[in-house]
């Protein structure tokens, strides 16, 4: 590991003893065999606190605890361990190497935990690319990442060009693969959302078709010798996360290993996770959000539920039968699943943790009635990781909130003269932690930072030592001289009971120079003309006459990424004046 820096130096040394209090609340650090220890550390000095080592520390003190269930079955973290090292020895005698890059597209399942870890034990960098993106984000994506290695789900393959040959591919999980006790019902809804960026790929001529020479996962862990070596103590590579591309290509954002136990503790230093529990994994794994809880899984000891294709009915069946402890999911998801809850619904659940965009108050009323005060939002980005988290009694309080930043996180707020402002004043919010990111991979593209901090790209301000998001730094909009946040009128839309969906932003407009416009998905037997008489209304009493858009258009559904984000450049534009309705842009640009 020449020319890494040192994991720990000793100015880090008291916050990595206080860090080890939400730890042993967790049942993360405790007693173990002298066997089990000297694997541990042994473990420890090949892979460190990476995904690769702790799924070595998991396999050390519970071999025989079921890491995973998923599509494909069940599989113990011994068998985990086992089938990760042989794929890194595949990997290896394949010609893979410190500082290549290996891509996956993948679905949440096993292969993708696999692929993870291994590349921990060959000191590759990987990157995660997004399932939800059209087939021109995607080969965009590979072209720009000059992939060395691709592990892609074979639904995913017509999202390549035609005769792709940039980089061997191995196929992560094939379509017949999916064990039909653990597959979500069908869900029309569900398979549409799914399956566009494929079926738009496919309709075209120029995409990829299965090639008979690229080996499956289980292919490769049959045939590789189990006495190939690979390297004793690799370097630390480095996660490469794509942005959510909701305007334009996504961006890669290089993150560096953790070096620590230290991000597993600033999340349990706020959220009460168990170890050995189940843990349904919803969120997509290839987002910050769902990467975060592979790490957190692993290092508590969980058993990881997983679930290829999301639908409501599908998870409320997942959940019956596994009763997990804690529930990691998107809001947009959580939002869906609520629908599906049917009455008297106690699966034992003790945390659920959202993280992707705003939790409508609606969502966490909703939540609390059907599953109890277990809500955490936790309120992040994938340039700093986590940035803040509000547990249950904050969120009942109230349910705008960010919360407060966790265990050895920063968290401030700076006006545009980049001084910190005062409890009250809007500005913009930057953070610092131990996950912070370290820089885009493309060229001239770049995160402000001011005093080490990074910036999360959105405006929020403190009130009563709680955080506030006003929205993001670039959806703020001057209507008629007055400063404008979409976010406020969003959060106040969403209370009323015929929302089933709303999405505000800013648009040109002649009279004020930018005005605001709701997309607004009424839930069914509502009235539109009724509901903008009434929206307005409610604008008016809770913000200014500026907040109260100008227009309302009414939609089926908001067009989303697969992380729940709504993607702007796919709603239809708006003349303010006229209210005329047009195209959307529609642009991957």
């Amino acid at each position: 590991m020449s020319g890494s820096q040192p994991a720990v130096t000793l100015d880090q040394l008291p916050i990595l003893a206080k860090g080890t209090v939400p730890l042993f609340k967790a049942g993360v650090l405790g007693a173990m065999s002298p066997v089990a220890m000297g694997k541990a550390l042994k473990y420890i000095y090949q892979w460190e606190f990476l995904p690769a080592g702790i799924l070595a520390l998991g396999a050390a003190r519970d071999p025989y605890h079921t890491a995973i269930i998923d599509d494909a079955g069940s599989i113990t973290y011994s068998e985990l361990h086992e089938q990760t090292n042989l794929l890194a020895k595949a990997l290896y005698r394949t010609g893979v190497r410190e500082r290549d890059r290996v891509g996956v597209l993948s679905r949440n399942h096993r292969g993708f935990i696999m692929a993870l870890c291994a590349h921990g034990r060959l000191g590759t960098d990987i990157v995660l690319l997004n399932t939800g993106a059209s087939a021109k984000q995607t080969r965009a994506v590979v072209k720009e990442q000059k992939l060395d290695l691709l592990f892609i789900d074979e639904e995913f393959i017509p999202l390549l060009p035609k005769g792709f040959d940039q980089c061997p591919v191995i196929v992560n999980w094939e379509e017949n693969q999916t064990t039909a006790a653990l597959a979500p019902e069908d869900d029309e809804d569900d398979a549409v959302e799914y399956a566009s960026n494929v079926a738009e790929a496919t309709a075209s001529e120029d995409h990829a078709t299965r090639n008979p020479d690229w080996p499956t996962l289980t292919e490769v862990l049959r045939t590789t010798p189990h006495e190939q070596k690979i390297p004793t103590r690799p370097r630390r590579g480095r996660t490469i996360i794509l942005t959510s591309g909701t305007t334009g290509t996504p961006k890669g954002a290089r993150r560096p290993e953790p070096r620590t136990y230290l991000p597993a503790s600033s999340i349990m230093s706020r959220i009460p996770l168990k170890h050995h529990r189940g843990y349904y994994v919803a969120a997509p794994m290839f987002h910050t959000w769902g990467f975060a809880q592979i790490q957190l899984g692993l290092a508590l000891r969980s058993t990881l539920i997983l679930q290829r294709k999301f639908s409501p009915r599908g998870a409320v069946k997942l959940i019956e039968a596994n009763r997990p402890y804690a529930i990691a999911i998107v809001p947009t998801m959580l939002r869906r699943l609520l629908t599906a809850v049917p009455e008297k619904f106690n699966p034992g659940t003790q945390v659920i943790t959202a993280c992707g965009e705003a939790l409508p108050p609606t969502v966490i009323e909703e939540t609390t009635e059907k599953f109890g005060k277990v809500l955490y939002n936790l309120y992040g980005s994938t340039e700093v990781s986590w940035a803040s988290i509000a547990r249950p009694e904050e969120l009942a309080e109230h349910p705008t909130t960010a919360g407060k930043p966790p265990l050895a996180t920063v968290l401030k707020i700076f006006g545009d003269d980049d001084k910190e402002l005062p409890e009250g004043e809007i500005g913009r919010i930057f953070v610092g932690n131990d996950m912070l990111f370290e820089g885009y991979t493309r060229p001239g593209v770049d995160k402000e930072t001011i005093q080490g901090l990074v910036a999360t790209g959105d405006l929020g301000y403190y009130q009563d030592g709680l955080l506030y998001i006003a929205g993001r730094s670039d959806d703020m909009i001057v209507s008629g001289g007055e400063n404008v946040y979409p976010q406020e009128t969003e959060d106040v839309l969403y209370g009323l009971p015929e929302v089933e969906e709303v999405h505000v932003h800013g648009i040109a407009d002649d009279d004020f120079g930018q005005s605001l416009c709701a997309y607004v998905v009424l839930k069914p037997g509502s009235d539109e003309d009724g509901f903008k008489d009434k929206a307005k209304a409610e604008v008016k009493e809770h913000l200014a006459r500026h907040n109260v858009p100008r227009n309302y258009v009414f939609l089926d559904r908001l067009p989303r990424n697969a992380v729940g984000k709504v993607v702007p450049r796919e709603l239809p534009e708006v003349n303010a004046g006229t209210g005329e309705v047009g195209e959307a842009k529609g642009s991957d640009a």
